[in-house]
């Protein structure tokens, strides 16, 4: 048996695959290796990125279906990654025909394996055409079919309904498998949205105006990673929800401002523009890790804002090292967290989170809120944020944390589009059903006068 070496798109899906599967390699990492590596025309790179996210989304659904047509045989992970890429394509890929998945799937296990598991992967693609994919109405449990349906975990559904209801559990599990879309927002120190709006589409990119945060656009067609805009710092890719922790800071141009957990520095970035260098305005960046800083001061080069950011390698937690108390008239703390809401981008997390994580999680993001509350000027804010729709990550850490510091109070979070204005809530949750962004929570926690 000669050495398997991928060359093709679907061959170098599955090795990718496989990779993000027995490693724990995050898959966008994996991804962007292998499409470096190789010389693969549009088409292809499309493919290949297709297969891998597209196969760990649905990796439950597609299990349940496997076990189904194998009768639950222990297969070798390689095997089973294979087999899982092929009901991926036959099922959601309508533009392939069967024949052509078929026939690379098998060639993949000629070449990797040996005869006789050539033989079996046979079977199963020829039983899977003929047979079809069993449905889930013989699961009887509301929170297990939805699971199998949605290839999200049952501890996560079950969470998603207990603290949304069951409706809103249902449009969550619909819109995290739904495509991501691609969002930029604009810098407004260097141009405005109907100009960039305009610049985009010279070169090939279309957008429209983001309903979800202000100077945004969300791109409908091309491609805006090698746009020069990009590269000069005009733009910056941002999930829309993102961009509203800054927005709803109020900032003034000679405002001080922590950033405490801030790499990469997108949120660091869209602070620096509103502030003043001339005034006196500042944001100090903190990051953890000594490369991360760098990609700190990367992001602010690339944005023409190097002259306001300060980047520091601290643990957020530490701040008495370094600074005063009622040194800063805002603090952005973007926490550590599950990272829940960003499922769609991010597909693995769904599999490896658990509810443990939750709960030490909300302990980190405590401890750095109690560490930065004495170092926010009486009248200033401490905004609180998380990529997580979980509340024990948002609600709970809030209301623990008022009732620790009794200086502090709630105030409503605003946003520039009004966003959910009616709710009942002074916090604002985006649920990514919401508006067909990356779920997100962001409080604003004003210390007393």
């Amino acid at each position: 048996m000669t050495k398997f070496i991928p060359q093709n798109a679907r061959e170098l899906a599955f090795t990718s695959l496989e990779r993000v599967l027995k490693t724990g390699a995050y898959s966008n990492l994996q991804v962007d290796e292998t499409l470096r590596h190789h010389n693969l025309s549009s088409a292809d790179r499309r493919l290949v990125t297709t297969i891998v996210y597209g196969t760990l989304q649905h990796q439950l659904t597609l299990k349940y279906w496997l076990d189904s047509l194998t009768r639950q045989k222990k297969l070798d992970s390689w095997v089973e990654a294979l087999l899982m890429t092929a009901l991926y394509q036959y099922h959601y890929l309508d533009r392939f025909p069967n024949w052509a998945i078929t026939n690379e799937t098998i060639e993949i296990a000629k070449h990797r394996g040996n005869p006789g598991i050539r033989k079996f992967v046979t079977g199963v693609l020829h039983a899977a055409l003929r047979k079809g994919f069993p449905d889930f109405s013989k699961v009887k449990k509301t929170t297990e079919r939805l699971s199998l349906e949605s290839s999200v975990p049952q501890w996560l559904v079950e969470k998603f309904v207990q603290q949304y209801g069951m409706e809103k559990a249902k449009d969550i599990l619909h819109a995290i498998n739904m495509p991501a879309h691609v969002s930029i927002r604009i810098n407004t120190n260097k141009s405005d949205l109907a100009t960039v709006k305009e610049q985009l589409l010279n070169e090939g990119v279309e957008t429209t105006e983001s309903k979800v945060a202000a100077n945004a656009l969300v791109v409908t067609s091309g491609t805006v990673v090698n746009s020069s805009l990009l590269r000069n710092g005009t733009i910056t890719i941002q999930d829309e929800s993102a961009m509203l922790a800054v927005e709803s800071m109020d900032l003034q141009p000679q405002f001080k401002v922590l950033d405490a957990c801030a790499a990469p520095g997108g949120k660091t970035v869209q602070i620096a523009e509103r502030l003043s260098a001339d005034r006196g305005g500042q944001v100090v960046a903190l990051d953890i890790h000594k490369h991360k800083v760098r990609l700190i001061k990367k992001n602010a080069l690339r944005m023409g804002v190097n002259n306001v950011v300060s980047p520091v390698a601290l643990d957020a937690r530490k701040v008495a090292e370094k600074f005063s108390d009622d040194e800063f008239d805002r603090i952005l703390v973007d926490a550590p967290c599950s990272g829940i809401g960003l499922l769609r981008r991010k597909p693995e997390i769904r599999y490896t989170k658990t509810p443990h994580d939750s709960q030490n999680l909300h302990k980190i993001q405590l401890a750095i809120l109690d560490a930065v509350a004495p170092k926010v000027k009486k009248g200033g804010i401490i905004t609180f944020s998380t990529c997580t729709i979980l509340q024990e990550e948002n609600e709970q850490t809030v209301r623990e944390f008022l009732q620790k510091h009794p200086d502090f109070k709630l105030e409503r979070t605003k946003t520039a589009r009004a966003l959910k204005d009616d709710r009942a809530t002074a916090t604002l949750t985006i649920l990514p059903s919401d508006y067909g962004s990356d779920g997100f929570f962001i409080s604003s926690l004003k210390r007393n006068l």
